[in-house]
């Protein structure tokens, strides 16, 4: 019987799917998104902000942020962890999630975590890639995973976070490996990138006062009691008082 033999070294982890994004096609989705981070980030809150993303992704550099590289065995960055992440819960202003879901681990774990460590009034920003796009023969068969715009957003509900706050844009490329802008029209919904954003929106313990309808009103004088008599010469309304 021959002698069983490892592929690997032990104690070393798996090699990432993350790792695609390291070509020249993986490369293109990841500069073509550098603007839209920016611009993303440019609307943050005063408060600190968290990126997340494979290794070939470049962080950014801008102040009050934690940066995380996603790996097999959990996170690398800033911080050597993994979920969950020993941070304070709504400490962030906004998230930033760039492809570190597409190995399709650990998914909905993530968002949770994202929408514990969301303040209130805070957004996820969610780059992801795009089922529809003919791009996607360049990622098959490198282990990445793609899901349409109904599967992510549900998702991002069941994590906690309001549907009706969630806004989607396109970025990339359609199909050569080439920077290009993003969109929201018809021609766009085929390029590699799928953004979505969501907001963390929290109810209030108390409702609001319901508002008074204000109406006219006659103005109905005070009858006299049925049981006494009344002097016809004398005047009931209150205006004539101390006349003759």
């Amino acid at each position: 019987m021959p002698a069983f033999t490892y592929h690997r070294q032990l104690g070393k982890p798996p090699p990432s799917t993350l790792g695609w994004f390291e070509g020249a096609a993986g490369n293109a989705l990841l500069d073509s998104e550098v603007a839209a981070v920016g611009r993303a980030l440019a609307m943050c809150p005063a408060l600190p902000w968290l990126w997340i993303g494979p290794d070939a992704a470049l962080a950014p550099d801008a102040a009050r942020g934690v940066r995380l590289h996603r790996t097999p065995s959990g996170f690398a960055g800033d911080l050597q962890c993994d979920l969950p992440l020993p941070l304070a819960s709504e400490c962030f202003g906004a998230i930033f999630l760039q492809h570190a879901l597409d190995d399709g681990h650990q998914v909905q774990d993530i968002l949770e975590e994202c929408a514990r460590l969301l303040a209130p009034g805070g957004r996820l920003w969610l780059a992801t890639l795009n089922p529809w796009s003919p791009y996607r023969l360049r990622w098959t068969g490198a282990g990445v995973r793609s899901k349409g715009t109904g599967a992510w957003q549900a998702a991002i509900r069941r994590a906690g976070f309001a549907s009706a706050a969630t806004r989607v844009q396109w970025l990339g490329p359609r199909w050569q490996p080439r920077v290009e802008d993003s969109g929201i029209g018809f021609a766009d919904r085929f390029r590699s990138v799928l953004a979505l954003s969501a907001g963390k929106q929290v109810q209030a313990m108390i409702p609001p006062t319901a508002l008074r309808q204000l109406r006219w009103q006659v103005a109905r004088w005070p009858l006299p009691p049925a049981d006494r008599r009344v002097d016809p010469r004398v005047r009931t309304r209150p205006d004539a008082r101390g006349r003759g």
